[in-house]
């Protein structure tokens, strides 16, 4: 696969904490606005900018892509980002309740994931798509960079260890308890050249992200049909983790209902497909296991995955939708049913048994984490994850490090940029 270092655009390191936020996906509009409030130089007010504006602006207004251009134009007039002359890859670290993973920060190029060098295993949805493109566009820029995987080599592992050795350019906690530290790269042709064997890498998070850059790669191809193959906006911001160090969490289920069926009839009908009885354990030990939240306690279910059946077919949120979701609670579609709803594994087990005790969903169930090997069988096989299969924690932080598109560089009809990246350098 292709990478290549590019010109970074970042906080000065004192202000980097400042201004580093969560990516746009895992806040909603209140708590960004609750994260950014007496914050101006959240990143915030790029990726979530419909916090600057009224009340009920719809998500895809086009106040909201504007706000987002107006917000990054500021930031760059005022100094909070600037932009590195040079060209450079760097190294990411996370370090969360005693591990570390680390990543090489690059770009990656639009046609390795359309090819399906870079592969996928989550379907997108057209309307999350159409917002990340919008919002690509607008800004010329990529504002959060994809979490890609790849697995484990020696040589990688080595370059790792040789260019974290030195003081880092910035190390900071952020408030969810998560360490970030960043070192910039010494000589970048040696990682271009050990990634030109790798024959191919995974997205664990940040499906969007990647069908979104390959839209807007697409857009601005049509638009500058002279520039070559290389040009800045047919590459993609990206972290790339051995898979050995990243950290998957459960992604848990809440049902709100039982589709009229009473405790005692759910747990009979379950009976019948797997071995189901009390616990007191509230998070499974092993695949086939669930932990389940009832008004009653807990109870532990198991299911028999058919060992020839196909990479998707044997995960756990599968098996729970084949086997019980559709044919006892009448859930068909997992990704529209409003009765199912998902919960990060971050928020631990104690929140579904709390939301069933207060009455806001009937049936929890706790999962056992989906591995990084079915997450890249599935990928390999070309197939597609149920929904909400993986929660990667920690999250990379949005607003350490942009990637302009440069796209004012490839056309003199340059109305559809607001600024020229490469002149403002």
């Amino acid at each position: 696969m292709r990478i290549q270092p590019f010109h970074r655009i970042h906080p000065l390191p004192s202000r980097a904490s400042a201004v580093s936020s969560p990516p746009y996906d895992v806040v909603t509009t209140a708590e960004a606005r609750a994260l950014a409030e007496n914050r101006l130089e959240s990143f915030l007010h790029v990726i979530r900018p419909e916090i600057d504006l009224p009340e009920g602006t719809a998500w895809n207004d086009a106040a909201v892509y504007d706000k987002a251009t107006e917000n990054l134009q500021q930031f760059i007039e005022t100094g909070v980002l600037q932009r590195d002359e040079t060209p450079t890859i760097a190294i990411y670290r996370l370090s969360w309740e005693g591990r570390s993973q680390y990543g090489i920060v690059c770009t990656c190029h639009v046609d390795d994931y359309l090819q399906g060098i870079i592969k996928k295993h989550e379907e997108t949805r057209p309307d999350k798509e159409d917002d990340r493109t919008r919002h690509l566009l607008a800004l010329d820029a990529h504002t959060g960079p994809l979490m890609l995987t790849f697995r484990d080599r020696e040589d990688i592992t080595s370059l790792l260890a040789l260019d974290t050795t030195g003081r880092p350019d910035v190390h900071f906690k952020s408030t969810d308890g998560v360490t970030h530290t960043l070192w910039t790269v010494a000589e970048p042709q040696q990682w271009i050249e050990a990634f030109a064997s790798m024959p191919e890498a995974y997205i664990a998070d940040g499906h969007h992200r990647a069908a979104s850059a390959a839209r807007a790669a697409a857009t601005r191809r049509t638009e500058c049909p002279d520039a070559d193959g290389d040009a800045e906006f047919n590459w993609f911001l990206g972290v790339l983790f051995p898979a050995s160090q990243l950290n998957v969490l459960a992604y848990n289920r809440l049902v709100t209902d039982l589709g009229g069926l009473s405790e005692a009839s759910l747990l009979e009908r379950l009976s019948a497909i797997g071995r189901i009885e009390p616990c007191t354990d509230s998070t499974p030990d092993r695949k086939g296991a669930f932990c389940l939240a009832l008004p009653s306690g807990w109870h532990r279910l198991e299911l028999d995955a058919d060992p020839d059946a196909d990479p998707v077919a044997r995960l756990d949120a599968a098996l729970l939708q084949d086997r019980v979701f559709s044919p006892i609670l009448g859930i068909e579609d997992p990704r529209t049913d409003s009765r199912l709803q998902f919960v990060g594994g971050i928020k631990g087990p104690e929140e579904l048994m709390r939301r069933v005790e207060a009455g806001e969903a009937s049936l929890g169930i706790s999962m056992y984490p989906t591995s990084i090997d079915d997450m890249m069988d599935v990928s390999d096989a070309a197939l597609s994850m149920p929904p909400k299969s993986t929660w990667f924690e920690p999250k990379l932080r949005s607003g350490l490090f942009l990637h302009a598109m440069d796209s004012a560089q490839y056309s003199e009809n340059n109305d559809w940029v607001t600024w020229n990246w490469v002149a403002w350098t």
